[in-house]
């Protein structure tokens, strides 16, 4: 590959690193299945880049990748290897005033979306992202009304899982 498209695809990587790593902590349970979920994506990404077209933003097409590649390798794990339960660790700061309520409350959601299957925890990530649907239905190659319909049975599913 050229020099000028290698750094053009490590400023793009840069500036959008946090999806990939929002949707490495959607699929792994641990410090070390993170970065190597990271590491695969951003080889499947490098990869992928020079049949990028741009007909897409950048991040649309790398959430894609992202997730079909998280996707893939968490089914192909699934048979085989455990992981850790991310609720087992717990990350505070040591701080007489520190209020861990929305740390909590995340690891709720985390533990709830974590029941979701592969396609459903997409959906809420870019969701919780606030993609709107057209982006959403882009990104998991699905229509648009099929990405609210999903949206809203995945919200009533939760409802259930979070008060039983």
């Amino acid at each position: 590959m050229n020099k000028e498209l290698e750094n053009s695809f490590v400023e793009l990587l840069e500036k959008h690193q946090n999806i990939v790593h929002k949707v490495c902590r959607l699929y792994t349970n641990n410090y070390d299945a993170h970065n190597d979920l990271f590491q695969e994506i951003t080889i499947q990404l490098w990869k992928a880049y020079p049949k990028f077209r741009g007909d897409a933003k950048f991040s649309t097409w790398m959430y894609r990748v992202a997730l079909n590649t998280a996707i893939t390798l968490y089914r192909k794990s699934k048979r085989t290897i455990s992981t850790q339960k991310f609720e087992g660790v717990e990350f505070k700061i040591k701080a007489e005033d520190y209020d861990d309520t929305q740390e909590q409350q995340l690891k709720v959601l985390y533990k709830a979306v974590h029941q979701l299957n592969d396609i459903e925890k997409a959906l809420v990530f870019l969701y919780l992202e606030d993609k709107d649907y057209k982006e959403i239905s882009e990104t998991l190659g699905i229509s648009e009304v099929n990405a609210r319909v999903k949206m809203n049975r995945i919200k009533t599913k939760l409802r259930t899982i979070l008060n039983p």
